[in-house]
């Protein structure tokens, strides 16, 4: 038996690793952006490639199923972008519209549309809708004009013929070294008795946890960044350091310049440059006032404004994230979060990769002990992309770094989605 997908929001294809691992073909693909449905061919060369926006392209890629295929797909994927909303952003929202004031939409909330268009037309006995976990607070307009959910939306549109309860996961429950919360959707068709059956016993189609942070008798405990990264060759960010020889060609990191290596170079295991203490040897006080956030009379939530740069008792410069004003060359504190500059943790999964992960004032994403970000072979790793063959090349060549960032920072993790691949299998043998 065949089981063929199609991949919409393709983007380089790294979810449809997951697929590929249980015999799960992708046949079809859709990506709005060229190098990313590039590279998604180079992996799937006997894929349909539709690149372009969906909205053009979605009745051509039903004429061309139903030309090719005579039995439903197997399966759709569909990750489609989500800007999503605070609760409080949601209400406000409502009682514009409700008032006769249009809310300002962000239109690519609504490309879930034309996915369910496809769904709808298509009628593939499993859908994985994957996205951000805000999802659940996103408002779009409807067809009609009409304001509603995206969940209501899509049980509106799909209720009558699938059933399934969208799901917000962590992928370290996964096994990901990583903590990424996602809301992942599996539906399935009507007509499958024992995915029902599932349903009705479990109250959503999702495979049982495999990690947890402890560990129990059915799940082993989170994978560590030690025990996924740790054993790395080690780098650093300056030049001639910041790159393995030998090891592999994407195990490399940007350079630092000299201060933010002073910053980094004395700051501990997950704490933030913006707490370094005094390192003068003549002082060494500890005792400085650490950096923080509180929230203001409006509920935003601002980093404090008087956190010290200079030693408290001999006035010495600390090592923490300063600017310098260009007329008058006087430092001061940069203005900054308490995650940015920040170490992870050894003995926890790292936090959430994005497209940003090699930036150093991004959100905790300091290399645990070393003097650098994550590289571009960690992010791999800690995204489990590292475990599935995969070529970051067009055309016989090498793609560019910003590209394998940008794909390791949008993906799903393929682990999760081979795990539920695998799940769907076997409640889809009768």
């Amino acid at each position: 038996m065949s089981r063929n997908a199609i991949s919409l929001f393709s983007s380089s294809g790294i979810g449809d690793l997951g697929l590929r691992a249980n015999g799960i073909n992708t046949i079809i693909g859709c990506e709005l952006l060229e190098e990313r449905m590039n590279l998604f061919h180079n992996n799937y060369p006997k894929a349909k490639c539709f690149q372009g926006d969906i909205w053009d392209l979605k009745n051509d890629i039903i004429e061309y199923y139903e030309l090719k295929y005579k039995e439903p797909p197997f399966l759709i994927l569909a990750t489609p972008p989500c800007q999503g909303m605070s609760s409080n952003g949601m209400g406000k929202m409502l009682n514009d519209y409700r008032k006769g004031l249009r809310p300002k939409m962000d239109e690519r909330n609504r490309l879930i549309i034309p996915a369910l268009d496809v769904v709808k037309a298509l009628q593939p006995k499993w859908v994985i809708l994957e996205n951000v976990a805000n999802m659940t607070n996103t408002l779009i307009f409807d067809e009609n004009d009409e304001l509603i959910n995206i969940i209501d939306y899509i049980e509106r549109e799909l209720g009558s013929d699938y059933f399934g309860q969208p799901t917000v996961v962590d992928v370290a429950d996964y096994g990901v070294p990583q903590h990424r919360k996602r809301l992942i959707t599996v539906l399935s068709r009507n007509d499958n008795e024992k995915a029902l059956l599932e349903f009705e016993n479990n109250g959503k189609l999702m495979p049982r946890y495999t990690h947890s942070m402890n560990g129990d008798l059915f799940t082993r405990q989170w994978v560590t960044l030690r025990e996924a990264i740790g054993s790395l060759p080690p780098l650093r960010a300056e030049k001639g350091l910041n790159k393995s020889e030998g090891f592999n060609g994407l195990h490399k990191v940007p350079l630092l310049d000299e201060k933010k290596l002073f910053w980094v170079d004395n700051t501990k295991e997950g704490d933030t440059a913006f707490n370094n203490q005094c390192v003068n040897p003549k002082c060494g006080y500890q005792g400085n006032k650490v950096h923080g956030a509180s929230h203001d009379k409006d509920g935003i939530n601002k980093s404090h404004k008087d956190t010290p740069l200079y030693c408290e008792k001999c006035g010495a410069l600390l090592p923490r994230p300063w600017v310098e004003d260009k007329k008058t060359g006087e430092k001061r504190l940069m203005k900054g979060f308490t995650s940015a500059y920040k170490r992870m943790k050894w003995d926890e999964p790292a936090s959430t990769l994005t497209q940003n992960f090699q930036f150093a004032c991004s959100d905790n994403k300091i290399h645990p002990s070393q003097s650098r970000v994550l590289s571009l072979y960690e992010g791999l790793v800690l995204q489990s992309i590292a475990d599935y063959e995969y070529s970051f090349s067009i055309n016989g060549k090498n793609c560019s770094d910003s590209l394998i960032r940008d794909t390791i920072g949008e993906s799903v993790p393929p682990r999760v989605i081979d795990l539920i691949s695998a799940y769907i299998i076997e409640l889809s043998q009768k």
